[in-house]
């Protein structure tokens, strides 16, 4: 089928999954450009693909076609790829493994992205996100994860909730925290572990601080006070895969 209008019932619905509310109502997201797509394809959560006329894919699931005009008013992008995939969520909301990371207010989706891509780089078992973090499904972060959201758990929690029940679970929780903390290459950590990253400008929040077994720093030259949050996420992820 050729999609040539805006006005159309299906592509008005398309366009509101930019917005994350709608991502929420149905649980669907897009993603875009080749690459992504056969990440998600590869993973079982790509629906649906609509493509140029020009182009070609071969994947064994509904493809339909559209018009340049659709694709710009669809698309998140400047610059459009010529693909668009619908995708499905990926949803688990049962922890899921011994190793698992905890963001707390991570804001920026280009960090989400990159911390995603690290997770799954070092083996992390699953991803928690707290009520007020980035969206993982928007197209920023899905374009800078690399797609490597397809190949994690990643859920949504009341992190007050949440980390108790971890504690009860035997989960060693782990904050990480600029001052009075121990040096990350002398930790002992246990098999069950989650660390627990805090928002780009405030850090771990005081209350979930609180809650932690242990707190660790990242021991580096003095004239810096501190790194982004993907890039200490990486450095951490890197020393507790070891």
């Amino acid at each position: 089928m050729l999609y040539s209008s805006v006005e159309n019932s299906k592509i008005k619905e398309l366009k509101k999954l930019n917005q994350k509310k709608y991502r929420d109502k149905t649980n669907l997201f897009l993603v875009e450009g080749e690459h992504l797509l056969l990440e998600a394809y590869k993973s079982g959560y790509l629906k649906e693909v609509l493509i140029l006329e020009e182009n070609r894919v071969n994947f064994d699931i509904p493809i339909n076609y559209m018009t340049s005009n659709v694709e710009k008013y669809i698309s998140a992008l400047d610059t459009p790829t010529g693909m668009i995939g619908i995708c499905k969520k990926k949803i688990n909301k049962n922890i899921n493994g011994n190793k698992l990371l905890i963001l707390d207010d991570v804001q920026d989706p280009g960090n989400l992205g990159a911390i995603i891509r690290s997770a799954v780089a070092f083996d992390i078992d699953m991803i928690i996100l707290s009520e007020k973090c980035a969206d993982a499904y928007s197209s920023k972060v899905v374009r800078a994860s690399q797609g490597m959201l397809f190949h994690i758990n990643i859920s949504v929690k009341n992190l007050e909730e949440f980390i108790p029940e971890l504690k009860d679970l035997g989960y060693q929780i782990l904050g990480t925290k600029v001052t009075l903390g121990n040096d990350l290459k002398t930790l002992e950590k246990k098999q069950k572990f989650a660390i627990i990253m805090g928002n780009e400008g405030n850090g771990v929040k005081k209350e979930l601080l609180d809650m932690c077994d242990e707190y660790i720093y990242i021991k580096m030259n003095k004239s810096c006070e501190s790194l982004n949050v993907a890039v200490a996420t990486s450095i951490i992820l890197y020393e507790l895969d070891k």
